[in-house]
């Protein structure tokens, strides 16, 4: 009996250590959809609040996420010495690496990173925000190719908040989006850096304006084709992956300041939100001849809903999302047929929550992110608003923008220059 039990001790540690084993290799997540699932975790901060375990400094000035890998965090952020990938060891707490990519803090609006790097195997590939995508290699930030927006591509941003993109590794390649009129999406050979293709698009319509958003790609298999499906300067659109052909583009949820959240795709839908008193519209994408068309569903007035950033998360019929411009009220929307069915009251709750909010799903709940500071644990559940506790982080500074991670049971929370752990 005893031998039994020490087997199923045992048994239940591996599948504890399993379950919290799960990286979170690039911009939201192993999938882009902002979403952790099978790590078990049943979170209530109601009763217990996240415990403070450590703060490190060192990440430099920035809004970037983090992406988490064999024991090892990566940012980026603006350093003394220019805009650098930061490596950092979860169980030292210390620095492993730092890599400067610019001889000085690039200059735009809001100063500081954006970008989360995405991990390949034994390479990380970052966008700096003057517009430059860069291979480093993993283990110790050596650069290994570099290519420019400007200058190879004819690249331009929509406004002049600098480039924010995430760049999305598929296969072989390594796709961004530099934005230019005959390189608004480009793939590259992710080992090398030379061109595979090259995305040309004609006039995207009246809203919006010319250049690259501030949003990172996502795949789609809609129609039975594979697409590569972003929100650029000019609305969203759907490139063919084989060769980047454009597909389709929709135009009218594009905004004249700053397209930014990344587009849900999921079935044969696209979900796509902007704030500015945009608004959202569902896409249905089908087979057109050789190619794909998108038509509108429905589109979302502003008041509805908008999602100005910090992203969306589709789970079932139901969509989950920060909503207004620069509120971030919790909210649920049924995906068919766009109606509201719940929208959460956040003003009268203490800690205040105030500013867009930065969302992420960790198994049935939803960890929002205020650009106040203040972190909500929202259940992810159709049947109504339910907040499961709050806590104000130990530190916080300007505009917290960066997303939340969770990477082996714990809670990482970037803060400008300082990197904060929580006991989950």
């Amino acid at each position: 009996m005893l031998k039994v039990r020490l087997l199923a001790a045992v048994i239940c540690v591996l599948m504890i250590q399993f379950a919290y084993a799960k990286d979170w290799p690039q911009w939201r997540g192993p999938n882009r959809d902002g979403k952790l699932v099978g790590t078990g975790l049943k979170l209530d901060w109601k009763k217990d609040q996240p415990k403070h375990l450590w703060t490190i400094e060192g990440m430099g000035r920035g809004y970037a996420s983090l992406s988490a890998a064999d024991g090892k965090l990566y940012t980026t952020g603006n350093l003394p010495d220019g805009q650098a990938v930061i490596c950092v060891d979860v169980n030292t707490k210390e620095l492993v690496w730092s890599t400067p990519l610019t001889s000085q803090a690039p200059k735009h609006g809001y100063p500081g990173s954006r970008c989360t790097p995405t991990l390949d195997g034994e390479n990380c590939y970052v966008v700096t925000s003057d517009g430059e995508i860069v291979c480093l290699k993993s283990s110790d930030g050596e650069v290994v190719w570099r290519r420019d927006f400007t200058k190879d591509f004819n690249g331009k941003m929509m406004s002049g908040w600098g480039f924010s993109e995430s760049p999305l590794v598929d296969g072989d390649w390594v796709l961004c989006t530099p934005g230019g009129q005959d390189a608004m999406i480009v793939a590259l050979d992710k080992k090398t850096g030379k061109d595979v293709w090259r995305t040309s698009v004609p006039d995207l319509g009246e809203k919006g304006k010319d250049g690259a958003g501030y949003s990172s790609i996502v795949v789609s298999e809609a129609a039975g084709v594979k697409q590569y499906v972003q929100l650029v300067g000019k609305g969203v659109i759907g490139v063919r992956a084989s060769d980047g052909k454009l597909l389709w583009n929709y135009n009218k949820v594009a905004n004249g300041t700053a397209n930014i959240p990344t587009p849900v795709p999921f079935g044969d839908n696209v979900f796509a939100s902007t704030g500015y008193g945009t608004g959202a519209v569902l896409l249905k994408l089908s087979r057109d001849g050789s190619g794909v068309k998108a038509t509108e569903e429905y589109f979302l007035d502003s008041k509805t809903f908008q999602n100005h950033h910090g992203g969306m998360i589709q789970e079932g019929e139901y969509l989950y999302a920060g909503h207004q411009h620069n509120k971030g009220f919790p909210i649920c929307l049924h995906i068919p047929t766009g109606k509201v069915q719940w929208l959460g009251e956040i003003r009268r709750e203490k800690p205040e929550m105030s500013g867009s909010a930065a969302i992420t799903y960790v198994d049935g709940q939803i960890i929002f992110r205020y650009q106040n500071g203040t972190v909500a644990l929202v259940q992810a559940t159709p049947d109504g608003f339910e907040l499961n506790g709050s806590f104000t982080p130990e530190y916080q500074d300007d505009k917290t923008w960066s997303h939340p991670v969770v990477y082996e049971g714990k809670l990482y929370l970037r803060e400008q220059d300082k990197l904060m752990c929580y006991e989950l």
